[in-house]
């Protein structure tokens, strides 16, 4: 009989449906019992679809039983684990914010792939859509938006120690980028960036709002925790890019907000291709699709793809924004769709059930 280690090295044969890594590398097979009469594959899909597990109880029962020399072959399907024990707890702790209806978390798994960017123009989306729309850096250590936004001076704090966001292309903003110089690193210790994080929640003057998007920093540690914990949010928007380490990373992204109690609005696909100038052709430099396909398996929604687009770029980095300064751009259009289902996915009344 074959070894726990030898069948998981057969299962690692086995794809993903979609994908082109297998079902080992994204954390399916749980555990491998063998005895002398009866193999047990414990098998743990907690976001897949229905579809997608009986798929996978088929390949595995297949590789398996070829390997079993006719010994019982049972595969179970685990249940996933409960959220933390406190996320009840937490969740009813979380604060809200005076005036403000709706927060929004923009994350991303790992950082390079264009996260702000995302974060600026839904921002701006959402306000040509008659929001009042305000946005919040949650970047201590590597703030971007105060030079995706542009700010014409420091920012102001008020007699109360309160800070006034600046307001620029219809949204208020700020940004860590706007109290220290350029050129300085904030080299601060973790408590030092949650006292700073809270300052811009709850210490800022945003007035009335319709929803705060929050620019989360990238990865999955502690700071992104600590706010999503702190702060009650009405979901998270997830950027990615269509290469298979990024995709990987959104099964984290997922995976945080689901312990902590947080919705998932959807999946926003960046740089999933570029059309040539010259040409008019289309060019899938990073691979395309795998952020539909993830997203379906993963059973949240998919909100749109965006090209490699230099407009996008060039207006992130002179501070004018795509979005704002070309509303009828290809790419500002895709925004403007993403925004819809945003405001959908938050302002949607909560479903009724009747009683019995």
């Amino acid at each position: 009989m074959p070894s726990p280690s030898e069948f998981l090295a057969a299962l690692r044969g086995i794809r993903y449906p979609g994908f082109t890594r297998d079902i080992v590398s994204f954390g399916i097979v749980k555990d491998i019992e063998v005895s002398s009469s009866t193999v047990t594959v414990i098998l743990q899909a907690p976001a897949a679809k229905k579809e997608t597990v009986d798929h996978i109880v088929t390949e595995v029962r297949g590789v398996v039983s070829s390997m079993a020399d006719g010994a019982t072959v049972e595969v179970r399907v685990e249940a996933a684990p409960p959220p933390a024990a406190n996320a009840a707890a937490g969740a009813a702790a979380r604060r809200s914010i005076d005036g403000v209806k709706h927060i929004i978390a923009v994350a991303s798994g790992k950082g390079g792939v264009g996260k702000s960017t995302v974060a600026v123009n839904l921002a701006i989306a959402m306000s040509s859509l008659g929001r009042k729309i305000g946005l919040m850096d949650a970047d201590i250590y590597g703030p971007s938006l105060a030079m995706m936004v542009g700010a014409d001076g420091a920012a102001t704090i008020t007699r109360e120690r309160t800070i006034v966001p600046l307001e620029r292309f219809g949204i208020r903003y700020v940004s860590m980028g706007l109290f220290v110089d350029k050129d300085t690193a904030v080299v601060w210790r973790g408590p030092m960036v949650a006292k700073a994080e809270a300052e811009f929640l709850f210490n800022v003057k945003w007035g009335e709002l319709d929803c705060l998007v929050l620019d989360l920093p990238p990865g999955t540690g502690d700071a992104q925790l600590t706010i999503t914990q702190r702060v009650a949010l009405d979901g998270g928007v997830i950027v990615t890019t269509p290469q298979a380490l990024a995709l990987l990373d959104v099964r984290r992204g997922v995976a945080m907000f689901s312990q902590v109690g947080v919705p998932v609005i959807g999946v926003v696909e960046n740089m999933s291709y570029h059309l040539c100038r010259r040409c008019g052709g289309r060019h899938e430099i990073f691979a395309h699709g795998g952020g539909a396909q993830l997203a379906e398996s993963l059973g949240v929604p998919f909100l749109g793809e965006l090209p490699l687009s230099a407009a996008l770029r060039e207006g992130g980095d002179n501070a004018r924004p795509l979005m704002a300064t070309d509303p009828a751009h290809p790419v500002s259009v895709q925004f403007r769709k993403i925004a819809v289902s945003v405001i959908e996915a938050i302002e949607r009344p909560p479903e009724i059930h009747p009683q019995e």
